[in-house]
């Protein structure tokens, strides 16, 4: 698409597909990167073979893996996201704000509401529902028990010092330590990569790619070997973060059909959804973004809504008003000492959740940043980070409120021991059994899950397509039909390997190599930012 008003272009002779391989099997076509596509293709079916050949040992492999890059790294990750963050809040202060996608007379493509929509659902819907109660009560319990001592070290998972025998400060530590997982830093995340996309994509002329980002550094080298690296790591990590989400919404799925239906639990179960919900996701990929994605986000945010008001009105109403407040002003007063990389104390929440959850963020960033990067053309980059940074973690504050509240509520005020013991994919459903209409929210619960797990395999396929096909936004559907059908394949092989443990450690370790190409590409991101015109007029910024 053509800018509006002034860009300063990038001037290359490469031209979008040209080293693309174009041909027809059948009545389908199809139009792919030669060796982003193929390497990529390769890599993951090197882990798939291993994992289906190796089934029996390859799990006590994934652990081990895990443990070993959160444990060692758990500082980079740390420390990887809070200088995004800090670079985030420079450029909306700066001056650079007022430059515009797509130029400076450009004016969006969609109106608030739908790109809501779509930045929320294909975000971290699936996230949501499975930690909404999940996390809070999960914090909150390691919390009000306290740290504990085995041999001279901690071995619990409580955040900070943890609030022993204090359930309101316990309460406070578990609300700030869930929202900082689900806050500004992993929005920060998104919105850093996907403002680098759409400057360099829409402002720039170069191909919605992830390499783009990089030609202020390495010129016309993009184009070469490291352009591949750059390209094949983007689409490795979304393909296992995808996998990994997917996997989660399995689990969930799975544990509510057995709460209404009595399906039996365990691996045969969650591989039916897999199979069943990637065929619903490839209907919505033939269907194209506007009536695929975009139609399912907004009938999911309605669901969403419905859910969010239940719990509300039935659940303790007066705490989940006033919890809002008192959780955001935890958060505050918390977040230094959380996102803190150094000489912590609390190397086991440190390792368990926050370095698993930016190793998980940052292995989907290329998927939501290229995606919210599609539906963001017009935007001011003050605009664009700002309403990334704080409507999405606005919402999220507030499903996590109203689900975490009432769960804790219920353990502290009415002693309701089922939703400690319960296992975290039962969680939602075994708060929501404790409500009136238990069988219609669980329910609503499942078809939500559902629904975001088709979106998010959409949007995944979408972008993982438009990476493997060389930048091309109009490649052949057949091909973003391949990608949402590998998707479920790689979902359920990691299942059948090492269940929700393989899936994590897959995504750890395919967020550690990316987050390295995030932080370089923080720097070229100004480096594009400072040689682009900004309008004239501040009522355009």
């Amino acid at each position: 698409m053509s800018p509006d008003g002034e860009v300063n272009p990038i001037d290359t002779d490469y031209r979008v597909g040209q080293d693309n391989i174009a041909l027809s099997i059948g009545p389908f076509g199809l139009d792919f990167h030669n060796r982003v596509f193929i390497i990529s293709t390769l890599l993951s079916l090197v882990v798939v073979i291993i994992t289906l050949m190796f089934q029996q040992t390859v799990e006590p492999a994934f652990t081990a893996i895990k443990q070993w890059i959160t444990s060692s790294l758990d500082w980079f990750f740390l420390s990887t996201a809070n200088i995004i963050l800090l670079v985030c809040l420079s450029l909306v202060l700066s001056p650079l704000g007022r430059v515009r996608i797509g130029g400076t007379q450009a004016t969006p493509d969609y109106g608030y509401i739908p790109w809501f929509s779509m930045l929320f659902a294909a975000g971290m819907g699936i996230g949501l529902m499975f930690f909404g109660v999940a996390e809070p009560i999960s914090h909150y319990s390691a919390a009000v028990g306290g740290p504990i001592i085995d041999h001279g070290l901690r071995v619990d998972m409580a955040p900070m010092l943890g609030a022993l025998n204090d359930p309101s400060s316990a309460q406070d530590i578990a609300m700030a330590s869930t929202i900082l997982h689900w806050g500004l830093h992993p929005w920060a995340i998104y919105s850093m990569l996907g403002l680098s996309l759409a400057i360099f994509s829409f402002n720039k002329g170069l191909p919605l790619t992830v390499r783009s980002i990089f030609y202020p550094l390495l010129g016309e080298r993009i184009w070469g070997w490291p352009g591949h690296i750059i390209d094949i790591l983007a689409v490795v990590a979304t393909l296992f973060g995808l996998a990994t989400s997917l996997g989660f919404g399995a689990s969930q799925a799975a544990a509510g059909l057995n709460y209404l239906f009595g399906v039996p639990l365990g691996t045969e179960t969650q591989i039916i959804l897999v199979f069943f919900i990637t065929a619903m996701a490839l209907i919505s990929v033939w269907a194209g973004l506007n009536a695929g994605v975009k139609r399912l986000s907004e009938i999911n945010m309605g669901l969403a809504a419905l859910l969010l008001l239940f719990v509300v009105f039935v659940g303790p109403t007066l705490a989940i008003i006033t919890g809002f407040a008192d959780n955001l002003l935890s958060y505050l007063r918390y977040l230094p000492e959380l996102s803190m990389p150094f000489n912590r104390e609390d190397s086991g929440f440190t390792e368990a959740w926050t370095a698993f959850y930016w190793a998980w963020w940052i292995s989907w960033s290329p998927f939501v940043a290229m995606f919210i990067a599609r539906v963001s053309r017009g935007r001011s980059v003050r605009e664009f980070v700002t309403c990334v940074l704080l409507i999405p973690s606005t919402a999220c504050v507030l499903w996590m409120t109203v689900f975490g509240n009432t769960a804790i509520d219920m353990v502290v005020n009415q002693g309701y021991q089922a939703l400690i013991d319960a296992e975290l994919p039962l969680k939602l459903f075994t708060l929501l059994h404790a409500m009136p209409l238990s069988s219609i929210t669980s329910f609503i619960g499942i078809v939500l899950v559902v629904i975001f797990f088709v979106t998010s395999a959409d949007s995944g396929s979408l972008v993982i397509d438009t990476i493997a096909a060389g930048g091309k936004t109009d490649a052949p559907r057949a091909q973003r039909v391949y990608w949402c059908s590998f998707q479920g394949i790689v979902a359920i092989v990691l299942i059948l390997g090492g269940g929700l443990t393989g899936l994590q450690a897959m995504t750890v370790s395919a967020g550690l190599p990316f987050a390295l190409i995030l932080l370089v590409a923080c720097v070229s991101l100004i480096k594009g930012l400072l040689s682009e015109p900004r309008p004239k007029h501040k009522d355009m910024a």
